[in-house]
């Protein structure tokens, strides 16, 4: 247990938690929303601070960030909790664990050094806070951070965009891609989906792009709550209104955890919202969980194929520093040369 950051002491022993946009008062002897950050004597407490609940190495593919540093391995770290109680939550063992488990906290003790060595000894290019949001665990994350930065790592986070400014001006300086998950444009969606609202993730979406992070959406299409070609178009003007140069990923949805009364959704629903980004005027649009659609980089001048890919796997790269070596027009990213 360690003191949390970002926090304010009130009256009578509360304090105020600035981590995200729920901004909870917690009495004494009480969690957040997260379930992972707790008012002890009048203080902020983190949890899970240094105890990671899972550690994997992925393909940067996988997060998905198609524009970053295409075809290298991520060390992938989470610790349990989550501001977001997802409906359809696929990591729920991970992100619901406190709150389903009495309030219990797991996970292996870990240090930053720990960290950072084992991503350099793994040979990864970046280490990626993920598998639940890393909002929740932003104290022991920044010192990761901070350390991978001096390492020569990258860090990127996966996150559902639910933290608050003052997270995102600390995080920013060391975080050098991120990609955010917007359910829709709907309220309404996220207070019954994810148990949030739509304001502070467009903000935050929009934050940490003019901070020069680079920035990837991904927006999971379900059958009967955000699927109408009305909304498909919304989310993607909301994109477009930020910048064009943001990658949308529209991904595939599958029955999970307590949302398992919609079927899969249909790949022609998919192609639509694919069409749709396009004709809004999106520079990059990938269809995700469909292996073999619209996997593929296409240079917004020309049309040519840059990368191609088969899932997580990048099966050509035709990029030339960044580059269309048909048209020559620069694509965005952040990109280098192997």
């Amino acid at each position: 247990m360690k003191e949390a950051i970002l926090y304010e002491r009130l009256n009578d022993g509360r304090v105020r938690c600035h981590a995200c946009a729920h901004r909870c008062t917690i009495p004494p002897g009480k969690r957040g929303i997260c379930a992972v950050r707790e008012n002890v004597d009048g203080r902020l407490a983190s949890l899970v601070y240094g105890r990671l609940i899972a550690r994997d190495v992925d393909p940067i593919e996988k997060k998905p960030l198609f524009h970053f540093f295409p075809a290298t391995r991520a060390y992938s770290i989470a610790t349990v909790g989550c501001n977001f109680t997802c409906l359809n939550c696929q990591n729920h063992f991970i992100s619901q664990y406190p709150r389903e488990h009495g309030g219990r906290i797991i996970g292996e003790e870990s240090s930053p050094e720990e960290i950072v060595s084992e991503a350099v000894k793994a040979g990864c290019r970046s280490i990626a806070y993920t598998y639940s949001e890393p909002t929740v665990a932003i104290g022991f994350y920044l010192d990761v951070m901070r350390l991978a930065r001096e390492e020569g790592l990258a860090n990127v986070w996966v996150s559902n965009g639910y933290f608050s400014a003052e997270a995102a001006d600390l995080i920013s300086p060391y975080l050098d891609g991120i990609n955010i998950d917007l359910k829709g444009i709907s309220d309404r969606l996220y207070r019954e989906v994810a148990g949030g609202n739509l304001r502070p993730v467009i903000s935050s979406i929009e934050r940490v792009f003019r901070a020069g992070v680079w920035v990837e959406v991904t927006t999971l299409v379900i059958p009967g709550l955000n699927d109408s070609p009305d909304e498909l178009r919304w989310t993607a003007e909301a994109i477009y209104g930020i910048s064009p140069r943001i990658p949308w990923h529209v991904s595939r949805f599958f029955p999970a955890h307590r949302l398992v009364d919609r079927p899969p959704t249909p790949v022609e629903t998919l192609k639509l919202a694919y069409e749709i980004g396009r004709e809004v005027g999106l520079s990059y649009v990938y269809i995700g969980n469909v292996p073999g659609e619209g996997e593929a980089t296409l240079c917004p001048s020309c049309g040519a194929r840059l990368i191609t890919r088969a899932g997580f796997l990048v099966r050509e790269n035709r990029l030339k520093g960044g580059i269309c070596p048909e048209c020559g027009a620069e694509i965005d990213g952040v990109w280098f040369t192997a």
